[in-house]
C-alpha cells in the first residue's frame, strides 16, 4: 500500500465510507483496508468514526471541573473529565445539567416535622432530612414526654 493510498483511505473513512466502498475505489481488498483502519484508530462504524473525529477537533480537551488538560486514550470515547473525582464533583455541583424525568419526582410530607419536600427517584422516603429521621426515630420518647 502506498502513502497516497493511506491518505485517501483516511480521507474517505472520515467522510463516512465503509471498508468495502474504500476497497472498491482503490482496487484493494476489504481486509487490507479494514486492517489499516483498525491499526490507525479508524475502526468501527463509519458514521461513528466521522462523528468522533469531528468531536475531537471541535471539543476543548480541558476538564470542566479542574481546568487541567485531559490526556485522551488512543481508542474509545473522548474523555470529558480528567478523573472520576472531577466527574463526580462536577455532576454534584451541576445537577441542573442532568436530564431528569418528570415521572420520577415525588412529593411527600415529612413524618417528623410535616414539611412538604420533593425527591427524585425514591418513592419510599418518609423524612425530609437525616436530622428529622434521627429525631423521630430515637428522640421521640423525650419529645412526647414518655
Amino acid at each position: 500500500m502506498t502513502d497516497e493510498q493511506k491518505k485517501i483511505i483516511k480521507q474517505l473513512r472520515l467522510q463516512g465510507l465503509g471498508y468495502k466502498a474504500i476497497a472498491n475505489r482503490l482496487d484493494l481488498t476489504r481486509d487490507v483496508v479494514r486492517y489499516y483502519c483498525k491499526h490507525h484508530g479508524l475502526g468501527g462504524d463509519a458514521c461513528t468514526v466521522r462523528l468522533n473525529f469531528n468531536q475531537k477537533l471541535t471539543q476543548n480537551i480541558i476538564c470542566p471541573c479542574c481546568h487541567k488538560p485531559i490526556r485522551q486514550k488512543g481508542r474509545g470515547r473522548v474523555r470529558r473529565f480528567c478523573s472520576d473525582v472531577c466527574r463526580r464533583k462536577w455532576w454534584k455541583e451541576h445537577q441542573e445539567a442532568c436530564k431528569k424525568r418528570e415521572t420520577a419526582i415525588y412529593n411527600f410530607n415529612c413524618v417528623h416535622c410535616g414539611r412538604t419536600f420533593k425527591v427524585y427517584g425514591n418513592k419510599n422516603r418518609k423524612y425530609c432530612s437525616h436530622d428529622c429521621y434521627i429525631k423521630h426515630r430515637f428522640w421521640r420518647d423525650e419529645a412526647d414526654g414518655i
